[in-house]
């Protein structure tokens, strides 16, 4: 447990962050979510509509420190992949 002043603002910050962050992995899922199921259901136009409103999410998510640089990039990158194939 805190003990210092400093110390428990701390703790008060972390928890307030924590929930930001929650907040914004949960809203990236979503996205991500709305690509996969349109790819399952075999909707090319909506799995691309899909894919360029998650994109910009996804790239958020990572330069606000939810999810690393590298692993946004190959999510968007693999989802792109699987959007252009059923496309084709």
């Amino acid at each position: 447990m805190a003990n210092t002043r400093s110390a428990k603002k701390m703790t008060r910050k972390i928890a307030r962050r924590t929930e930001v962050n929650k907040m914004r992995r949960s809203r990236m899922r979503t996205f991500l979510r709305k690509v996969e199921e349109a790819l399952t259901a075999g909707n090319g136009t909506e799995a691309a509509e899909a894919l360029r409103a998650a994109e910009p999410e996804i790239m958020r998510a990572a330069q606000k420190g939810i999810v690393h640089k590298n692993t946004a990039s190959r999510k968007v990158s693999r989802l792109a992949v699987r959007v252009k194939a059923l496309n084709a």
